[in-house]
């Protein structure tokens, strides 16, 4: 072999065993593609799990959904229901009432077929006297209260001054005289008493 094919040999040598930047290069390219390959998986990752997620959350507020129309459809059954309750009991007091009152009615009737010829006025005073008890009965069974303040100091919240009087038998601020008699359901006032109430009299 001659020396310029030595050489030759011996560069080619040299080349082969230096070409470590050729098998680097290859290598960072295959670590490139490995790396893109981890990322683009770990984004699928993530977006799978993120649409895992934003499924559930959908089945989650579908199923708050759901709940929030079944419980408006039981309080419009409820609200209904007790409707229906209350028009029930107004109509079963009311027919209390009008059974209590029936007696009333038939005693009035009875006292206007009496025969004027024959009854006295005293029998018909007590006849309009009972029948005003007997109804009296019925309104104080129902929750009905008479306020009569005959004598009894003003009061602002159940009584009405009509007029004031001069008196000097009476503090001021009495009631003198009832003009109308007031009236309380269940402790609620209901019309207030129509009243005279006392004052000094005057150069007092």
């Amino acid at each position: 072999m001659s020396k310029k094919q030595q050489t030759q040999t011996s560069d080619e040598t040299l080349q082969a065993g230096s070409g470590e930047p050729v098998i680097t290069e290859i290598h960072g390219s295959d670590n490139g593609e490995a790396s893109s390959h981890e990322t683009q998986a770990e984004v699928d990752s993530e977006l799978m799990d993120l649409q895992t997620a934003l499924g559930a959350a959908e089945q989650e507020l579908q199923s708050y959904k759901d709940s929030m129309l079944r419980m408006q459809a039981e309080m419009e059954n409820l609200r209904k229901r007790l409707i229906k309750d209350l028009e029930r009991s107004r109509a079963r007091a009311l027919e209390g009432i009008m059974n209590d009152l029936l007696p009333v009615r038939d005693s009035l009737e009875r006292g206007m077929e009496v025969d004027e010829e024959t009854t006295t006025v005293a029998a018909m005073i007590e006849g309009k006297a009972l029948i005003i008890r007997m109804l009296a009965k019925v309104m104080e069974n129902h929750g009905l209260k008479v306020i009569d303040p005959q004598g009894q100091v003003f009061d602002p919240e159940l009584h009405q001054a009509v007029t004031m009087a001069e008196s000097v038998d009476q503090e001021p601020g009495v009631v003198l005289e009832v003009l109308q008699k007031g009236f309380q359901l269940n402790d609620h006032l209901i019309r207030p008493a129509m009243v005279v109430v006392s004052k000094s009299p005057e150069g007092n």
